[in-house]
Parts: structure tokens; C-alpha cells; sequence
């Protein structure tokens, strides 16, 4: 099967009626629908999917009546697509909607003590001071996405700088990967695991957050070192059969497909970007993650072993005991993968193997 039909499929799957599943339920307002609705755009936009760009038009109508029902970080993430939306047809209720999300994000938005973004969420669980990697991909994406609507370089900023705190706070010296999370209160990374989708939300955020925010500002230098520190640190973890496992130094933990796309996406969008230098081993990491996980797409489209929703654990052998299932996320992070590997042209030979 080609690339081009697998992400098709990934995509069809997506948009299924799933109504109160929470792992695939797109009429939602939160991050899992989020980072699908994120995923369905780099896709429309990298292979001119007209069908695709109209159903986000559609979701947007459908559901932006709930966009401010839940102020937190997660519940930030649909609104990055936004900025977008407002580009293609001039709504001015789409730029409206995403400079009062951004507003409240910049001045509402609780912060720690070290005034990096405090991870919030919409269910009713409070993780006072603790800084989270996630964050950086359901909030900060959209504020450097923003930034660039609005040509506000004050936005670009306080993007890169929240990305600067939070590499700051969550990456591990020695290894140069991601810690899960950070408790300022307490200045630990509690349980300390090295959770694969963490660094993934990173590896994939930050080069899209570079992508808008470079245009009007320049490149924090801190930024750049800690962000090519992670990608380096993260070739050592990948497995022989190209996957990450769920807690990457732990290779007996189950292998985590969502992560391990998100890392590959990681890899071939900061080269393109030029956020990293050109190195066989970043490409080569990206095309064995990416045949590696086409085994775990089903016919119909449905990816496979995806961790389900994971706040910060209170061991790191409790990361194993999350149970695996079909998420909006998971398709998300896999489309992304597989829509950029085919605009570089290693798709499908990586599919053929």
C-alpha cells in the first residue's frame, strides 16, 4: 500500500463518529481532539487536501461555540488551528478568537514560580507548580502560530522563552532527553521518568513553534542548543526495531507508537527547517520509526499500540501499566509523520520494504 493511501485511511479513521469515546471523540474541546484537528492541518496543508481544509472549516463552526468553556493549557490546543482558518477565507471571527485565547494565555494563564506555563487540564485534577512537556505542544504551538497572524513579535517572545523554561526545567543533563514533568514546590521531577511521548511532544513542537515564531524574532541561542542536546540524546534510546519504548531507558517497558512518531516527525520537520543540521543518523532514526509503526496500522486505518492519557505517574513503573488504545493523538502524531516523510521523499520506499 502507498503512503499517500495509508494516510488517507489514518485521516478517514479520524473523523468516524465516536461520540463519547474520549480517545477518538473529535466533538470535543480539549487537547485529544486538539492535536488531531493539528495533525489533519499539517496534512491538509503539506499535500493540498481541499477535503480535509473544508472539514476543519466545518469543526470549527460545529464546535467554537465551546472554545471558552475551559480555560487550561490542554484545552488550548484545538485553537492552533485558527491562525490558519483566518489566513484561507479572512474570518475575522477566527483572528478574534485566537488573540483572546492567546491574551488570556499570556496574562490569565496560571504560572509557577520560575513563570514557565503551569500544565492545567479540564478534568478535575489540579497539578499546582508542576511543569509538564506536553505544554509546550498544546499551548505554545498555538501562541507561536498566533504570533505570526498577528505579526506580534511580543507573542514570539513569550513563545520561544516558555520553550526555553521548559527545556530548562525538564531536560536531563547528562542524556540530554526530557524528564515528564517538573514540581517547582518541591524542585524535582518526581517520579523522574524519561517518557517517551513527553520528549515527543517537543521533538515535534519545537520546530513548528521555530517555523512562525523566527519570522519575527530571532532564534534564542539557549533555545537551539538544548533542542539539538534532546534530538541527539534521543538516537541513543531508539530501540533495534525503531520504536522508543514507553519509558525510553527502560527497553523491557512496551514500545510506544505515538511517541515514537512524534520523535520521527521531530526529526525530518527540524531538518527541513533547518532547526537541525542534515545528518544521516536523524534522517535514518525518522525512516526506521516510520517502518517500523506501519505494522501497527490496520486496514481501516486504526493505529495501534498508543499509550492512553498519561499525567506525570508516581513511579516509573506505573508508565507500563497505561493501558493502549486507539486515539485522536495517535492518528495525529502517525499523519504527521507519514505526511512529512512523503513531501521529503522517503515514504514510500519505506513502506515497500
Amino acid at each position: 500500500m502507498e503512503l499517500q493511501e495509508v494516510a488517507w485511511r489514518i485521516w478517514t479513521r479520524m473523523i468516524d463518529d465516536r461520540s463519547g469515546n474520549w480517545g477518538m471523540n473529535l466533538q470535543d474541546w480539549d487537547w485529544v481532539p486538539g492535536v488531531g484537528l493539528i495533525a489533519m492541518q499539517e496534512y491538509a496543508d503539506s499535500h493540498r487536501q481541499e477535503a480535509v481544509k473544508a472539514y476543519l472549516h466545518k469543526w470549527a463552526e460545529q464546535n467554537g461555540e465551546k472554545a471558552f468553556k475551559a480555560k487550561t493549557v490542554n484545552a488550548t490546543a484545538p485553537f492552533a488551528i485558527f491562525p490558519a482558518l483566518a489566513r484561507e477565507d479572512g474570518g475575522h471571527n477566527y483572528r478574534k478568537v485566537a488573540s483572546r485565547a492567546a491574551e488570556w494565555l499570556v496574562r490569565d494563564a496560571p504560572r509557577t514560580r520560575e513563570d514557565a506555563l503551569e500544565h492545567t487540564v479540564t478534568e478535575n485534577a489540579s497539578f499546582p507548580e508542576q511543569v509538564w512537556a506536553d505544554t509546550v505542544f498544546m499551548a505554545v504551538l498555538f501562541l507561536a502560530r498566533t504570533a505570526s497572524l498577528l505579526e506580534d513579535r511580543e507573542l514570539a517572545e513569550q513563545a520561544q522563552r516558555q520553550v526555553v523554561l521548559h527545556l530548562r526545567l525538564l531536560q536531563d543533563p547528562v542524556s540530554g532527553v526530557l524528564f515528564h514533568g517538573w514540581n517547582c514546590a518541591s524542585r524535582d521531577h518526581m517520579s523522574a521518568a524519561r517518557w517517551t511521548r513527553a520528549n515527543a511532544w517537543v521533538a515535534a513542537g519545537v520546530p513548528m513553534i521555530l517555523n512562525e515564531t523566527t519570522r519575527l524574532v530571532s532564534l534564542a541561542d539557549e533555545l537551539s542548543v538544548r533542542y539539538k542536546a534532546l534530538m541527539e540524546g534521543l538516537l541513543r534510546y531508539q530501540q533495534v526495531d525503531g520504536l522508543w519504548s514507553t519509558v525510553m531507558d527502560r527497553p523491557e517497558f512496551y514500545r510506544e507508537v505515538s511517541g515514537s512518531a512524534g520523535i520521527g516527525y521531530g526529526y525530518l520537520k527540524a531538518m527541513a527547517g533547518g532547526w537541525l543540521p542534515e545528518r544521516a543518523e536523524y534522517k535514518m532514526a525518522a525512516e526506521r520509526a516510520l517502518h517500523a509503526m506501519l505494522s501497527y496500522v490496520s486496514e481501516d486505518g486504526t493505529v495501534a499500540e498508543v499509550s492512553g492519557g498519561t499525567p506525570v505517574m508516581e513511579s516509573i513503573e506505573a508508565y507500563n501499566q497505561i493501558p493502549r488504545i486507539p486515539t485522536l493523538y495517535g492518528q495525529g502524531l502517525m499523519l504527521m509523520l507519514i505526511s512529512e516523510a512523503i513531501v521529503q521523499g522517503i515514504g514510500n520506499r519505506s513502506c515497500r520494504q
